[in-house]
């Protein structure tokens, strides 16, 4: 990177323990770093905006148009104007990879001994479930699990998203609406609720954490888990060790009544970077920046040298281990934005160190239809007061109220309830916030 940016740089870390506080010791204290990059999370975002409102960073526009070529032409120009702040540009966004990352991980062994297909509508998939607890093909008798998923699980993917809910803010009727006050949160109660009530669903599944529920599926109990991509080696090597005959695989999005589907995909920032006022050096960190971004340089930055670190064939770029492990496994702690229309093709070369993560990935986004990955809508939002404040406890009260609705702890009686609480605990200031954002961007 010195040699081909002509820059040497020292690089200091934050504490692992309260990093915030650290970065604003420093900001205040006017400590001359040139450039600061920090995870592209609420908190970090909040700390950012601060900054930016009180004069803390250089503006970034004048340097980019004087210096910064490279940082014009390959960063998606939507990142960049999330990034501004009261209109001006103080940050170079890295934007995280546009993906679904989790969904319904099926036993296709079990599938083919109950004579069924793989489901693609709900009908379908309670078709299974019921054949799942009926027909014992995990020979467990009557301890099979149909569907196993986490107590803070309540919002099922996939099927959440027949509901037309695939995130936790989804567009209704033109305005960004939180689950629980969407018209179809009622619905989607009752219907894994009922679920639940027939047995479709771990009885146990209010207090199952994350590992309980891969213990189940693993040891051939549950026919089908809610999982990520990114345990598909994993899962499939404790599955395979416990019953080697095991297949398994993602459920395609399946459709609700009204054909509405949807599997969530991320969309943000994965990191920010910025240049404090009390840096020395402001226009070569940008010219440093926009060097990392020549085309060659960041490709060799981001998975390493050809038929050295990997192979390039038929446009996919596969890793060549233990090298490209050892020498690139943390380069995306270098970036400073990316070559935003290669780096997701450059960057199947990380799921490439095993096929089946490969495959798994693919399964969810290469080879699913676009109208199936549903993007989260508040990605590129800036940082909100009130939704920064209210989203976490929020999302806490939706969740655990769902799961009481569905083992029966909450009648359905008490929604209206529910909701007017949710509303007057921050939901309603965070909506209004929220779609006073939303009706400037939307198309």
């Amino acid at each position: 990177m010195e040699k081909a940016t002509g820059y040497k740089v020292q690089y200091d870390m934050l504490p692992q323990d309260k990093p915030q506080d650290k970065l604003n010791i420093l900001i205040a204290s006017g400590e001359p770093y040139d450039v600061v990059t920090t995870a592209g999370t609420t908190d970090f975002k909040a700390l950012y905006s601060d900054y930016a409102k009180k004069g803390a960073l250089v503006d970034l526009g004048p340097l980019i148009d004087k210096y910064g070529p490279n940082i014009k032409a390959v960063i998606d120009p939507e990142a960049l104007e999330a990034a501004k702040v009261d209109g001006k540009l103080y940050a170079i966004p890295t934007k995280s990879t546009k993906t679904v990352n989790t969904d319904l991980y099926i036993r296709q062994d079990w599938l083919d001994k109950v004579g069924l297909k793989m489901p693609t509508t709900l009908d379908e998939l309670v078709t299974v479930l019921k054949a799942f607890k009926e027909k014992d093909p995990g020979g467990n008798g009557d301890g099979n699990i149909p569907l196993t998923v986490g107590g803070d699980s309540s919002f099922i993917p996939n099927i959440v998203g027949a509901f037309g809910m695939p995130n936790f803010w989804n567009d209704v009727n033109g305005k960004l609406t939180p689950r629980v006050l969407d018209p179809a949160f009622k619905d989607y109660a009752a219907f894994v609720s009922d679920l639940f009530k027939q047995g479709l669903i771990d009885k146990e599944f209010a207090a199952n954490k994350a590992a309980t529920t891969k213990e189940k599926f693993t040891s051939g109990k549950a026919g089908i888990l809610m999982m990520n991509w990114s345990d598909v080696p994993t899962i499939a090597d404790a599955l395979t060790k416990n019953i080697p005959t095991a297949k398994a695989t993602f459920i395609p999005a399946v459709q609700g009544k009204d054909g509405k589907t949807g599997l969530s995909a991320s969309k943000g920032f994965d990191r920010i970077t910025f240049i404090p006022k009390a840096s020395k050096h402001p226009e070569d960190a940008i010219k440093w920046m926009n060097a990392k971004l020549e085309k060659d340089t960041f490709r060799t930055m981001a998975i390493g040298e050809e038929n050295k670190h990997y192979t390039l064939k038929d446009g996919a770029y596969s890793p060549i281990q233990p090298i490209f492990t050892d020498e690139r496994n943390q380069a995306n702690n270098f970036l400073t934005g990316t070559d935003d229309k290669n780096y997701p093709i450059y960057w199947q070369a990380r799921v490439r160190k095993d096929m089946r993560l490969y495959d798994a990935w693919n399964s969810l986004n290469g080879l699913a239809p676009e109208p199936t990955k549903v993007t989260d809508l508040l990605g590129y939002a800036p940082y909100m007061v009130e939704f920064s404040k209210n989203f976490q406890s929020l999302n806490t009260q939706s969740n655990d109220y769902t799961t009481k609705l569905i083992f029966g702890a909450e009648p359905f009686t008490g929604i209206d309830a529910f909701i007017a609480k949710f509303k007057s605990s921050g939901g309603d200031a965070s909506y209004k916030e929220v779609n006073d954002w939303y009706a400037t961007v939307k198309k």
